[in-house]
């Protein structure tokens, strides 16, 4: 009935009337979403008063002088009719989506954005093109040949530094996602043709209102008020967008665009640093942030800590002559705790990181999308840079003192990571248990010390290194120290639960030799008949540290006795 009195209205009426029954309209159907199978008489276009129809009055209306308010009421309830993917289809040609560039403002190169009642027009057109590009094939299509990519990013030069038309850049940066994400031709297009890093890298520190101090370096007000809601907005859908423009970007970098991605980078390092309106906005920030990370180079990645600046250098200095000499263990912890410094490096950007993989870990649930992003970034900037590397084993996995319980039992960031090590999930597991090997630069023992051998049998299987060793990259030489508490502990621990025992009785001790020759046939019949029925498969090492069935494997060491004893 609704659609009913609104269709002849549309048909009939003038400004007045049309506006106040659409205002009705939408004021009732708002919060309407899902549209249900009942209502699907007025679907169809054989129907005098279908939905569709009233789609086509209301292009019609669009296209005639009408009043501003006439037309932000038109298109909030265009905006609710499409969500209906099949009220949709029939009403997207290329004349009707010219209807909508036009008010939108995206169709004049030269035209600026200084009528402030246009506003609600621009913003309303905005969002009826984004549901109609995410509902229709056709729209997409219709957006290429349009060149709409390039009329989004014009609007978005005309929006610099305008903070009062947030809602502008909001839908405008929504709408470029959108189109970036359904084509890949538009992220060539994007990145390449328009200038889409500098742009949409200038759109966040327009959100952020960075103040640089260097380069790659701006200042961060600790003290400073969170972000406002339209801020955060405009900054997560900017951060989209990049992730789409860059996606491929670790593949093809070239050295020429290491300067802009380092701004990017310094950009993400001050994102990381504040906070939006409420607590959930502010994870929602830094999670796009860190998928973002992800796309650049790594060895842009540097930019994340920075050298102390003056005013941080003599704070440091004061620090530590305010403690005694002799307590060097405990100058670190406050330089650490307190200002997050190490080597003489600003840490804030990665503590942050690892406090939100903690925050993610602690969450239980979606770890594949929610945890995998961050702890790879945070394995490859540990990779590629030493700093970052050594700050995060010190935070991670510092010197063993109290191995009474197991790695996995506890509390600590390396227990979290140690559980995860065993996780159901394939690509959780491989993740974690990489972070933490790199963090021990590879080296098996020192990684089996802090796991223990049966939590990182996993990947030395994978990695062929069950025998020993250390992996393929290269890393410092430095050594770790292991605390007097540990060495002590050292000869009575499990290394393959990873903690302290206490010595066992040895059951075989109080037998006869008649009752341990039983016991021990015993035994190789039980396995005899267990390989039998294929429910346990003797496994052996290869040469290169992979496991393969035993027979194979003492097959391959013969052929080397063999080689070895020709060569002689």
């Amino acid at each position: 009935m609704d659609e009913e009195r609104a269709l002849y209205i549309v048909r009939a009426g003038e400004a007045g009337a049309i506006e106040r029954v659409l205002r009705d309209y939408s004021d009732k159907h708002r919060a309407t979403f899902k549209f249900e199978s009942t209502d699907e008489d007025k679907r169809k276009p054989n129907n005098d008063f279908c939905l569709l129809k009233l789609c086509e009055g209301i292009f019609k209306v669009l296209i005639k002088d009408i009043p501003t308010t006439c037309q932000v009421s038109c298109l909030e309830v265009l905006r609710i009719l499409s969500r209906d993917k099949k009220v949709l289809v029939p009403v997207t040609t290329k004349e009707n989506m010219q209807i909508l560039l036009r008010l939108a403002k995206l169709n004049e190169l030269d035209d600026s954005l200084e009528k402030v009642s246009e506003f609600p027009v621009i913003v309303e057109s905005l969002k009826c093109l984004c549901n109609i590009v995410f509902n229709s094939q056709m729209a997409q299509q219709l957006s290429l040949e349009l060149n709409l990519a390039a009329k989004l990013c014009n609007l978005l030069r005309k929006c610099k530094d305008r903070k009062f038309i947030n809602d502008i850049k909001c839908f405008d940066l929504r709408l470029l996602f959108l189109l970036s994400l359904l084509h890949t031709d538009i992220r060539s297009q994007l990145r390449y043709e328009l200038q889409g890093l500098p742009l949409l890298t200038q759109v966040l520190e327009s959100a952020f209102s960075i103040k640089w101090t260097d380069e790659y370096e701006s200042a961060i007000d600790h003290n400073g008020p969170p972000l406002s809601p339209q801020e955060t907005d405009c900054a997560i859908e900017a951060l989209k967008a990049l992730f789409n423009v860059t996606v491929d970007s670790w593949k093809v970098h070239k050295e020429s665009d290491s300067h802009q991605f380092r701004v990017m980078a310094a950009v993400l390092r001050h994102c990381l640093l504040i906070v939006g309106p409420t607590e959930d906005k502010t994870e929602e920030l830094h999670s796009n942030a860190v998928n973002l990370l992800s796309n650049v180079p790594v060895s842009c990645l540097d930019v994340l800590i920075c050298p102390l600046t003056h005013e941080e250098t003599a704070q440091e200095a004061t620090t530590l002559d305010e403690l005694p000499s002799n307590k060097t263990a405990e100058k670190e912890t406050v330089l650490k705790n307190n200002t997050m410094v190490y080597n003489g490096m600003n840490m804030e950007a990665i503590h942050v990181l690892l406090s939100f993989m903690e925050k993610r870990i602690d969450k239980g649930s979606s770890y594949r999308e929610g945890l995998t992003p961050v702890l790879s970034l945070l394995t490859e900037c540990s990779r590629a840079h030493r700093n970052i590397r050594k700050f995060l084993k010190d935070q991670v996995l510092p010197p063993l003192r109290d191995v009474t319980n197991r790695p996995e039992v506890g509390s600590t960031v390396r227990n979290k990571l140690v559980r995860l090590m065993t996780h159901v999930d394939l690509g959780v597991k491989q993740i974690a248990a990489e972070f933490l090997f790199v963090l021990c630069k590879e080296r098996v023992d020192s990684l089996l010390k802090y796991t223990g051998y049966g939590n990182a049998a996993g990947l030395l299987a994978a990695r062929g290194l069950l025998a020993g060793g250390r992996g393929d990259n290269w890393y410092s030489e430095d050594e770790d120290t292991d605390t007097e508490e540990y060495k002590n502990a050292k000869p009575n621990i499990n290394l393959i639960t990873g903690h302290l025992e206490e010595p066992m009785p040895n059951p075989i001790d109080e037998m006869t030799e008649e009752q341990k020759e039983y016991e021990a046939m015993k035994l190789v019949n039980m396995l005899d008949k267990l390989s039998r029925e294929e429910l346990l498969k003797p496994m052996g090492l290869k040469p290169d540290g992979t496991i393969t069935p035993l027979e194979e494997a003492l097959n391959q060491y013969s052929v080397i006795e063999e080689t070895s004893s020709d060569t002689d």
